[in-house]
């Protein structure tokens, strides 16, 4: 941490799903970018205060669209439900390490909603009906093919073919 501090970094880029890099950042009070593809638990709308309507939003790896019948609803509400049961023991050692750090209690979504930018590697054609907030972008296509490049002998209009 001596050496972090000494180096006078500016910023952290990290995934915040490795909590470490946010609570470095905080630790050093320097901003933090996340480059993230998926948060367990919604903690990232969470911790973004972004809206997130379970009649409207479907949760990770349920399968429904934002186009839900009334019985996908409800699996949608159930599945959040059992998000608070399942996550909480995930993200425990990061707040007992939270709180020996800070000196206080202090949740992961409070750790999270200090973050500056959220980069988010979504398709945005799959994640258009979740809202966001102008912290966070879309910034998929990253795992995509590379473009050729054009060939030599493209004619455009008004210039002679080589």
């Amino acid at each position: 941490m001596q050496y972090l501090r000494e180096s006078k970094f500016e910023v952290v880029l990290t995934d915040p799903t490795q909590l470490c890099g946010p609570l470095i950042a905080e630790h050093l009070s320097i901003p933090s970018v996340y480059f993230l593809r998926g948060f367990p638990c919604g903690m990232d709308s969470d911790a973004t205060q972004c809206p997130s309507p379970l009649s409207y939003v479907p949760r990770l790896l349920l399968g429904n669209t934002d186009n839900m019948t009334f019985t996908q609803r409800v699996k949608n509400v159930l599945g959040r439900m059992l998000e608070f049961i399942y996550c909480k023991p995930f993200f425990a050692q990061f707040e007992e390490l939270a709180a020996e750090v800070f000196q206080n209690k202090v949740s992961i979504v409070d750790i999270l909603s200090r973050g500056s930018v959220w980069l988010m590697r979504y398709d945005f054609v799959f994640e258009f009906p979740r809202p966001v907030m102008p912290n966070m972008a879309f910034i998929g296509g990253i795992h995509c093919d590379q473009k050729k490049n054009l060939s030599q002998m493209v004619s455009y209009p008004g210039k002679p073919k080589s």
